[in-house]
């Protein structure tokens, strides 16, 4: 009995961790030790689990690396489908053309210039007295490349002006504004700057914008600029003059 005892005494204090208790010891006292022992441990599990747990919560989440790898793919997958898409599409076929909201025959019923010094093709934005957008053509059959020059045809900057003149003309010559092909006038420019060289080929896109209208005065004052590829090659402000008839 003694031997029992001893041997479960000693089991208590390896699992408990409390040292043993030296001189004799009941057996009501043993079965206490042991009751002790297996509430400490079972008390131990329960706060390691604890702790395990609460470590692993916070814990970050991580995606599974072939997930990425399965999106990145993807993303590859479907940009190197456009760009295939992009280039089976003929060179012909990607550029729209301009949008025409006036073309050559209603600006010949707005303007009074005719062969050789109508410069404007086509309005591909109008706000009638407000503003308008146009284009002109500039190719190697204009009538002034023979001598503007004959190694290197470029457009007179003069002309480039006038071309948006006539576009202000365009914005002008409204029944509301009080313009008339008679009696309306190219008045003057100021701040004009060439940016760079027009040259047969190019689209020239100009831009014509009302900046202040006299009625009284009969003068219209406006800014305009002039694009070829989306760069500014020519800019200034316009003076028009709107007289009477009498």
């Amino acid at each position: 009995m003694e031997a029992l005892a001893a041997s479960s005494f000693a089991e208590c204090r390896l699992v408990s961790g409390v040292p043993a208790i030296s001189g004799s010891t009941s057996s009501s006292n043993v079965v206490s030790s042991l009751a002790f022992s297996r509430n400490a441990v079972v008390a131990g599990k329960a706060r390691g689990l604890f702790v395990t747990r609460s470590l692993a919560s916070r814990q970050p989440k991580r995606l599974p690396l072939n997930c990425c790898a399965a999106d990145g793919n993807a993303v590859a997958t479907e940009s190197a489908t456009a760009e295939s898409a992009a280039d089976e599409v003929p060179i012909e076929k990607r550029y729209p053309a301009f949008p025409s909201v006036l073309d050559i025959n209603a600006i010949r019923n707005i303007l009074p210039h005719r062969f050789p010094f109508l410069l404007v093709d086509r309005v591909i934005e109008y706000n009638p007295g407000v503003s308008a957008v146009a284009i002109k053509n500039v190719t190697i059959n204009d009538n002034f490349f023979p001598g503007h020059f004959p190694d290197r045809p470029i457009m007179p900057g003069v002309l480039m002006v006038e071309a948006m003149a006539q576009v202000g003309g365009i914005v002008m010559l409204q029944p509301d504004v009080g313009g008339s092909k008679e009696t309306f006038f190219f008045a003057g420019v100021d701040k004009v700057r060439f940016r760079k060289p027009v040259i047969a080929g190019d689209t020239l896109v100009m831009r014509m914008n009302l900046i202040k209208l006299q009625k009284r005065f009969g003068i219209a004052k406006m800014e305009g600029k002039a694009y070829v590829g989306g760069v500014v090659v020519c800019e200034g402000e316009f003076l028009m003059a709107l007289g009477s008839e009498e």
